[in-house]
């Protein structure tokens, strides 16, 4: 390959290598694409099967309890048990199902903001498998049928014969037992729940530790961005609330990581982490280095990309444009307020496609690459700024390369 500049002559061999280097990049890249679109696809059916399961088990519960609570009523009748002791175990049973039917509002609130920000809730087992307490629910529910004095015979087809009815026991030992098989059954789904949460709530903080870490390499103050002081506070004093309870404990955790996390997620997709001339390579790097028109040593504040001129720059992130104008030696040139001390500049357009004032989001197309100003040919000059004082925007693109798999 020869590569022609002026008076100039290079000449490049493209050797076998090279070519085997490519096709194994390019392996590597469709093997990662289709990973990525794969674990997009089955993302959301992985949480509506866990809501779904998590409903199926709700309403097991409450129609175990509903029989439970009719063939009381039938002990009842027949003075085979002691009415205020059913009546205790009872409430306390539908005070366990209540609390999980509400806990598991909540927790759908949670997983929905978990998927949102690209989190799975995994399914998690417990000590006891689904089986054993559907099992544990069937036992129970068989013992009650015995307490009524009812043998194999009348009971019906769905319920099968209670495999462990005491010879020797008195009524109040069997109920005593039938309620503990029943309250442990929701136990364990309780202990489910708390151990989704906790997994929820792990994966989400060592995310959002992730993004910050990588944002702290572009000098963005991550800690005051989470801990924001300038938001108003106030109200009178009132005694804290007691805790409730380990449920209410993990809830508030998950609901905090999440939160952390929305927050930084959602500054890094405002900050310039993006690439403006995607596919272009890059001619001229920050620092310094020969100046083309003057030919001696000088600064130069940003990064070039080789583009054709009409060629689409785009902008990097989200923000408000605060000049869209010629000037001086940056030619046509469009600069873009993200926030947090960080703006950026696109110098030497051919056109501009947008005006003070306007907002843009990530890789919206903002002018056209050309070669107006002090510049020997159409390219793309790209400033990163931070307060200011300019910046090496190499910085900002290795860490935008670094967070894709965390915004997407």
């Amino acid at each position: 390959m020869i590569l022609a500049s002026g008076e100039k002559v290079r000449h490049v061999t493209i050797r076998p290598w090279m070519t085997a280097a490519a096709a194994i990049f390019l392996a590597v890249f469709t093997l990662g694409y289709l990973a990525a679109t794969g674990y997009l696809v089955l993302r959301d059916d992985l949480i509506n099967a866990t809501l779904a399961r998590q409903n199926r088990m709700q309403r097991d519960y409450e129609d175990r309890i509903s029989v439970l609570r009719a063939q009381l009523d039938r002990v009842t009748s027949r003075q085979m048990m002691d009415q205020q002791l059913i009546d205790q175990k009872v409430e306390k049973l539908l005070e366990q199902q209540n609390a999980l039917f509400f806990r598991h509002g909540k927790l759908g609130d949670l997983y929905d903001r978990a998927a949102e920000v690209g989190l799975t809730a995994p399914p998690v087992s417990v000590k006891r498998a689904e089986d054993e307490r559907e099992a544990s629910l069937t036992e129970a529910s068989d013992a009650i049928l015995a307490l009524l004095g009812k043998d194999e015979t009348t009971l019906p087809d769905n319920v099968p014969t209670l495999a462990y009815a005491p010879l020797r026991e008195g009524r109040s030992e069997q109920a005593d037992r039938v309620f503990a098989d029943m309250s442990q059954s929701l136990q364990l789904l309780e202990q489910n729940q708390l151990a989704s949460i906790e997994a929820l709530t792990v994966d989400a903080s060592e995310t959002a530790s992730q993004i910050a870490r990588i944002m702290k390499r572009t000098g963005i103050d991550v800690d005051a961005l989470v801990n924001d002081d300038d938001t108003g506070l106030g109200g009178p004093f009132i005694e804290p609330e007691p805790l409730s309870d380990a449920f209410e404990t993990s809830v508030e955790e998950l609901d905090a990581a999440l939160n952390r996390l929305e927050t930084l997620r959602g500054t890094a997709l405002t900050l310039p982490y993006g690439n403006p001339a995607p596919g272009k390579s890059i001619t001229s790097r920050y620092g310094n280095r020969i100046d083309p028109f003057l030919g001696r040593l000088a600064f130069h504040a940003g990064i070039d990309f080789q583009a054709s001129t009409g060629a689409k720059v785009v902008s990097t992130g989200a923000g408000t444009v605060i000049a869209a104008e010629y000037s001086g030696g940056y030619g046509n040139l469009v600069e873009i307020d993200h926030g947090h001390g960080i703006t950026t500049r696109f110098g030497h357009l051919s056109k501009l496609l947008v005006k003070k004032g306007d907002r843009v989001s990530a890789g919206d197309v903002i002018g056209r690459a050309g070669t107006t100003g002090r510049s020997t040919g159409p390219h793309v000059h790209y400033e990163v700024r931070r307060h200011g004082q300019a910046v090496d925007p190499v910085h900002f693109l290795n860490a935008g390369m670094k967070l894709t798999s965390y915004l997407n």
